[in-house]
């Protein structure tokens, strides 16, 4: 069995389309499909299922991919501590969000530190997180809600509370904080469902016997703020994404655990190099500056 076979193989059960496959490795569909075929006449069983130009795994192939994705894994593991102990101070850090909102102050003190090594990141949904964390394909992950898992760490670094913005001329905006039941008029702008702050906070509402009003989703959390400023609706916003101006006021929601939870997430078999290690640091010590968040 050879390593090119093992990639191929790789290439073509997460695709499951054999010119998408080819085309993704720089090679032939022939000589692709060639390398399959003398794989499976390897292992002495099929592997895929055939459906015209598209393939499906089937129980075999199931079952070989998680072990094939493990040996590439440790190959993978190995390369990266070999690079790690010969230039300590180059290479590039894999990372990915769900909570992109703290990642800009985070990355310029890591920059600081490490000014040569370079950081690739991704915005990510949580099971997109998981399916690369399983791949070895991220040094950590920062995510919001955490994610749990047996190869999977995940260590809370913030319990971010969720705050109530309002524009300037609302008539809450003399408030200091409220309860959530009083908005249960109220329209709200927000991301789409699926969104870890907006399930949570849909499903406080609904215990409380109201599901908020919104006039605005969309996928950008960043964008909330301006559609506050606009007069559009009010937001549910986590402290840490807050966007300091005069013509936004935060309110703290009074008698309801309305928080977060921030995590650090890797593989625990991946190997942790001397940069990632400092990236972790880095971000202990960020959340530890923010524990405790200023109201207005």
């Amino acid at each position: 069995m050879e390593l090119l076979q093992l990639k191929y193989f790789l290439a073509v059960a997460r695709l499951e389309h054999v010119t998408e496959a080819a085309r993704s490795l720089h090679v032939t569909q022939s000589s692709l499909s060639k390398t399959i075929q003398r794989l499976e006449e390897d292992l002495g069983v099929p592997l895929f299922d055939r459906i015209g130009r598209n393939l499906r795994l089937n129980a075999f192939g199931s079952r070989f991919l998680r072990r094939a994705e493990r040996a590439l894994f440790e190959l993978d593991q190995g390369k990266q501590e070999i690079s790690d102990l010969s230039s300590p101070e180059q290479g590039t850090l894999e990372l990915a969000v769900t909570t992109a909102s703290t990642l800009p102050h985070i990355l310029r003190k890591f920059r600081k530190k490490w000014p040569n090594i370079h950081y690739h990141v991704q915005m990510l949904t949580t099971q997109e997180m998981v399916t690369l964390l399983h791949r070895g394909e991220v040094d950590f992950c920062l995510s919001s809600p955490p994610i749990y898992g047996d190869d999977i760490e995940s260590q809370i670094v913030f319990i971010d509370p969720i705050l109530v913005a309002v524009p300037k001329e609302h008539r809450l905006a003399e408030r200091s904080s409220i309860s959530l039941t009083e908005l249960k008029d109220e329209w709200f702008v927000g991301v789409k469902k699926g969104y870890g702050t907006r399930d949570l906070v849909d499903s406080i509402c609904n215990t409380l016997g109201f599901t908020p009003q919104y006039v605005y989703e969309g996928d950008e959390p960043a964008r909330l703020s301006n559609l506050v400023e606009a007069e559009i609706g009010i937001a549910f916003i986590p402290s840490t994404a807050r966007y300091s101006t005069d013509s936004i006021h935060y309110l703290q929601v009074d008698n309801e655990e309305l928080v977060r939870e921030i995590a650090l997430i890797w593989h625990r078999s991946r190997y942790i190099s001397k940069a990632a290690d400092a990236f972790r640091e880095v971000v202990m010590q960020y959340f530890e500056t923010i524990s405790e968040p200023n109201m207005e």
